[in-house]
């Protein structure tokens, strides 16, 4: 009876290699006729770039498509987001995968019959636009990932939900606190998600290599403003003022013992930048007030709240003890990128599998952000990065994301295909 035991488990093992091998093969081929479409999709986002909450044009076409496809579609979801629904012919969990679709206020320098050449007014300030974080990309991967999946759906244990995002980079309107996933999460996307998948291209890692990290792998972000008040006076009597100019320089050096002295930086790292000052308008007067504003990046909610506190008691010390008044604020922006461990782990051969062991790499933690935390607070997610550097280019030098020269190898992005399909398909077969 046991030997009988041991010889179904084998025959089963077989069995389930042989399909898991299959279904490989299957995608594999999928992708690579896809390559080119996925490419030629992306140049077309690419030379028609939108803004934020303005993606009109490149939902029409993505809703468009899933249509086609033969999946449920939903648009106008967080204004101008995209889902769509891809049922397996059997049962099982709903794996979400998520594109963002907005570009930037960027003018595009590079030299490519697809350039950008559309102009907006941002902030008050005629500008160029361009998808110079790779969005572009990231919509065109997964449009060719929903047609391969859509090409095995009966086969498929569980159900696809596609997300297709607006607004990851923010919006010009400061007071909108809200960025497409948050806005997406608080209109239900995620209430019937099991998992949830993504990636981002990056144009300092060589194309053909894939970077993930376990727990926390993008910063949490908030936005930092200090008002000092002080009392204005004549600047050849500065005895008669009490100057917040000096307080704010007081106070921005005081701010970098924080990393220095109170974070435990052999655990893991963060940052507080003040990134402008603004105070005065006349050589010869001390103002009444200086205004700082800045960035603070943390890892985990125990050193954001550290964070938080020591700024406080250093801006309000330093200045109460110059005779001024500081007023600090701090804006939680987006919270960290964490990769669940669980479904890391679980995940990794996958990884492995489609890339290849040996272009598979960890990467450390990394200062940018991404408002893809706001599904991962929601439910178990896996957020990797796609290499789309050129071989011939060095990391330190390639161009990097939200400039005018970033550049992506676009022989990338059939592995973008195939890994974000793969994930799914055998995050379905395992659960």
């Amino acid at each position: 009876m046991e030997k009988a035991i041991i010889t179904l488990s084998l025959l089963f093992m077989i069995t389930f290699a042989q399909g898991q091998s299959r279904m490989q093969d299957q995608i594999n081929q999928a992708a690579l006729a896809l390559e080119q479409q996925v490419i030629e999709w992306r140049r077309d986002f690419h030379e028609h770039p939108e803004l934020g909450n303005e993606e009109t044009r490149t939902a029409g076409i993505v809703a468009a498509h899933l249509r086609d496809l033969g999946m449920d579609v939903t648009e106008g979801v967080a204004e101008t987001g995209v889902i769509g629904v891809l049922k397996g012919g059997k049962t099982g969990p709903t794996v979400a995968i998520r594109a963002d679709m907005d570009a930037l206020p960027v003018t595009e320098r590079n030299d490519l019959p697809f350039k950008s050449m559309v102009r907006t007014t941002y902030n008050g300030q005629e500008t160029g636009v361009m998808h110079a974080c790779g969005h572009d990309s990231h919509v065109a991967i997964l449009m060719g990932v929903a047609e391969v999946l859509a090409g095995m759906q009966e086969e498929l244990k569980g159900s696809i939900k596609f997300i297709f995002q607006p607004a990851e980079e923010g919006l010009e309107d400061k007071s909108v606190d809200s960025w497409g996933a948050k806005q997406m999460v608080e209109e239900g996307v995620m209430e019937d998600v099991d998992a949830v998948f993504g990636l981002h291209i990056n144009s300092q890692t060589p194309a053909g290599v894939i970077k993930y990290k376990p727990g926390p792998a993008m910063a949490a972000v908030d936005n930092l403003e200090i008002l000092v008040k002080g009392r204005q006076a004549h600047g050849a009597y500065p005895w008669s003022s009490v100057d917040p100019i000096v307080t704010a320089s007081q106070i921005v050096m005081g701010l970098q013992t924080i990393v220095s002295r109170n974070v435990k930086i052999i655990e893991i790292p963060a940052i507080v930048t003040i990134g402008a000052i603004h105070g005065g308008v006349r050589h010869n007067i001390i103002p009444e007030e200086v205004e700082m504003i800045g960035t603070i990046r943390t890892y985990s909610e125990p050193q954001q709240t550290l964070i938080h506190r020591r700024i406080r008691e250093i801006g309000t010390n330093i200045a109460a003890s110059a005779g001024a008044e500081a007023e600090i604020s701090i804006k939680k922006m987006y919270p960290v990128t964490h990769n669940d461990p669980g479904l890391t782990e679980q995940m990794k051969p996958t990884l492995e599998k489609v890339a290849g062991s040996e272009n598979v790499w960890v990467h450390d933690p990394v200062t940018g952000a991404e408002d893809f935390s706001f599904f991962q607070k929601e439910k178990p997610g896996l957020f990797i990065f796609l290499g789309g550097m050129p071989p011939e280019e060095d990391p330190e030098t390639a161009p990097s994301h939200h400039t005018p020269d970033f550049y992506l190898d676009e022989s990338g992005f059939v592995l973008g295909v195939k890994v974000l399909t793969q994930l799914a398909v055998d995050y379905m077969e395992m659960n």
